[in-house]
């Protein structure tokens, strides 16, 4: 049912979408690429399933449309969304959400996801996804964004956890809670991207199999697999390391680990999708990444079994002081120091300067800023502003990274 005949169905109209639950089986594909379009047809035959990026086709002719709906009339297709920004204090641009309710019921995809990010506040574009405080009012926010696009489009979207190089300030749950407690206030569920799980686990001290343990499984509908790189500080040799979700690198063995994982311990059918955003290989390589996540994923159904030990998804009590939270003012801050490489530069020099100097923040907000990760904000800002120079922004001036290098110097 497209969004046209789905606004008009009354309290149905934004039932969380699944694929064909009849089906009663898991599904995998791959996510459609213009690189891989062709080789892609050529395999319909090994896919369940293939993902379409959906900002990439909101604004195309028609013409162009037309030939995705014919794309779904011979394969499942699912739509997934990189641009709403819905995870935020700020409210989603309905013109967005217009755009993606024409493609929805144009191509009447199986389903639609987005992720729990935002990607910009306050007139500032980050360029990609970045993870947002984990506060009341970001919850509050998201569980309105979330709801005005569902009310346009006429479906709940899946919800993405996403994958981030700096532990995100001014939050007041951790990265678990935040994800149920969004689930829940949403009534959508859940997109769990493993690689984005374990990349998290490993940049900031966590067990991966501790974090999958504590998500509500139950709400777990399809899957997502990439590989990545690791990184260091920028112009540091030897220092600290974080692990970048590039989707351009094989999926690692820890990742299929813990989609085996997932298998014992879900009982629903998922589609799993394999991601890649760049360096293509020839598409056997991906079949052949794609037959280990069958294998895998069976080898988990196959140890499940009655009685299995609960999982604890039980809510941490928060760390934060009491009336802790955060305000849009904040998420303007931390979309600039993103997508702002001079500020940044100038921020990292004397993080509690820069705080003292920003508008509109409680004194909560200006200690949160204090205290933020200061290497993980240099390589995010470096992430995002690759991002931004491959969708055409300009580059940074010459000498930036050396301001960056002597202020991770002297905050450290």
């Amino acid at each position: 049912m497209g969004a046209g005949a789905a606004a008009g169905a009354g309290a149905g109209a934004t039932d969380v979408p699944t694929l064909d639950p009849s089906a009663g089986r898991d599904r995998f594909g791959l996510g459609w690429r213009r690189e891989l379009a062709a080789s892609l047809f050529a395999h319909l035959d090994r896919l369940d399933v293939v993902e379409v990026i959906a900002d990439d086709w909101v604004n195309v002719p028609k013409s162009q449309a037309r030939a995705l709906r014919t794309l779904a009339a011979q394969v499942p297709v699912t739509l997934h969304g990189v641009g709403l920004g819905a995870a935020s204090a700020g409210r989603v641009d309905p013109r967005r959400a217009d755009a993606l309710a024409r493609l929805v019921n144009l191509v009447e995809p199986a389903s639609w996801s987005e992720h729990l990010a935002f990607v910009r506040a306050g007139g500032h574009e980050i360029g990609h996804l970045a993870a947002p405080p984990r506060s009341e009012a970001v919850l509050a926010g998201t569980a309105e964004n979330v709801a005005a696009v569902a009310r346009v489009v006429g479906m709940r979207p899946l919800l993405e956890n996403v994958a981030t190089l700096i532990e995100p300030p001014g939050g007041t749950m951790d990265e678990p809670a935040w994800i149920g407690r969004a689930l829940a206030a949403t009534d959508c569920d859940l997109l769990l991207d493993l690689h984005n799980l374990y990349a998290n686990a490993v940049n900031f001290g966590a067990e991966p199999q501790a974090l999958l343990s504590r998500l509500p499984l139950a709400r777990v509908a399809a899957i997502h697999l990439a590989g990545g790189r690791w990184l260091g500080p920028p112009g540091q040799v030897g220092a600290e390391r974080r692990l970048l979700d590039d989707h351009q690198h094989d999926v690692p063995d820890a990742v299929f680990e813990l989609l085996e994982e997932v298998g014992e311990l879900t009982e629903r059918p998922l589609t799993v999708v394999l991601e890649q955003d760049g360096r293509y290989p020839p598409v056997a390589h991906l079949l052949a990444q794609l037959d280990r996540a069958r294998a895998a994923l069976a080898r988990g159904r196959a140890r499940r079994v009655m009685g299995s030990p609960a999982l604890d998804t039980s809510p941490r009590p928060s760390s934060a002081p009491r009336g802790a939270d955060t305000t849009p003012a904040f998420e303007t801050v931390l979309a600039r120091l993103y997508s702002d490489d001079d500020w940044r530069a100038e921020f990292l020099c004397d993080p509690a300067a820069g705080a003292a100097a920003a508008p509109g923040l409680s004194a909560w907000e200006r200690r949160a800023l204090c205290e933020i990760d200061v290497v993980g904000l240099a390589m995010a800002g470096e992430s995002f502003r690759r991002k931004r120079a491959r969708h055409g922004a300009p580059a940074p001036r010459p000498g930036l990274w050396s301001r960056v290098r002597e202020a991770l110097t002297i905050a450290r």
